[in-house]
């Protein structure tokens, strides 16, 4: 690991402030980046943690919704959120280890926007909005790609805004080791209609699945996808299983999602 600087603000301004630095780094719960720094593919000059913030830690009741600081812990959302948004605040107990859970946050990992982490198909599956320093962002349009978001440079996800559906239920079929999810896919139903969100199995990450939306909105029933298909085209092959085995998975868990919602 290189050399750095540590800088642990009080306020959301001081850390923007810091940001400005040349080589800065925001810092979180640390869980993608300093395993990077070990190893030597990350050398950021300056780490400016985020983790000292008071009012990007708290989740609660807010309007419209469920409000979720940035550097709230997966533990802390798995417990706070349980009476508000049960199917977020599973999401979040099934992430990791007891370890991960207690330093990763929501903020580290939707900057991250991993192809495989949880988060990002929770907030994608609820319709919520990711708010920073700067402005609003939609889920539908935060998410762009493998480990690529529409954050800018030193901008920081200061709390995420999630709209409480009628029903809501997240399964993942996990890979043991790294318990990332192989395939994940969270449901949620509102008077809006019906998300079906996928993360771990597409190329470019995190995607709506829209042909079950239209059809599950019309009966939300495991039945109502029953003749439905996912191409492997656009699935991710390695080591731990085939695009094809990922695209079964995509429908096996959506109907195993929206039975536990539905439930």
């Amino acid at each position: 690991m290189h050399n750095f600087d540590f800088v642990k603000p009080a306020s959301i301004a001081d850390a923007v402030k810091a940001l400005a630095a040349e080589g800065a780094q925001a810092l979180s719960g640390g869980q993608t980046l300093l395993p990077t720094m070990k190893q030597r593919l990350a050398a950021p000059a300056v780490l400016v943690s985020l983790t000292g913030i008071a009012e990007l830690q708290r989740v609660g009741k807010g309007e419209g919704g469920l409000h979720v600081g940035a550097a709230a812990t997966h533990a802390t959302v798995a417990r706070e959120a349980a009476g508000l948004y049960p199917a977020l605040a599973a999401l979040a107990g099934g992430i990791g280890d007891p370890a991960v859970r207690n330093r990763g946050t929501i903020g580290g990992s939707l900057a991250n926007n991993d192809p495989a982490a949880c988060y990002p198909a929770g907030v994608l599956g609820s319709g919520a909005t990711v708010v920073t320093d700067r402005r609003q962002i939609a889920a539908d349009d935060f998410f762009q790609g493998l480990f690529t978001t529409a954050l800018e440079e030193g901008e920081i996800i200061t709390e995420v805004r999630f709209p409480i559906p009628e029903r809501a239920a997240y399964v993942k079929f996990q890979q043991p080791a790294s318990r990332f999810a192989l395939t994940g896919v969270f449901v949620a139903r509102s008077d809006a209609g019906v998300r079906v969100a996928v993360t771990g199995a597409g190329q470019g990450g995190v995607f709506r699945w829209t042909e079950a939306e239209a059809a599950l909105a019309r009966s939300f029933s495991p039945d109502a996808i029953g003749d439905l298909s996912v191409s492997p085209d656009d699935m991710i092959s390695d080591l731990h299983g085939s695009a094809a085995y990922r695209a079964n998975l995509v429908k096996v868990l959506t109907a195993r999602a929206v039975a536990s919602a539905a439930g």
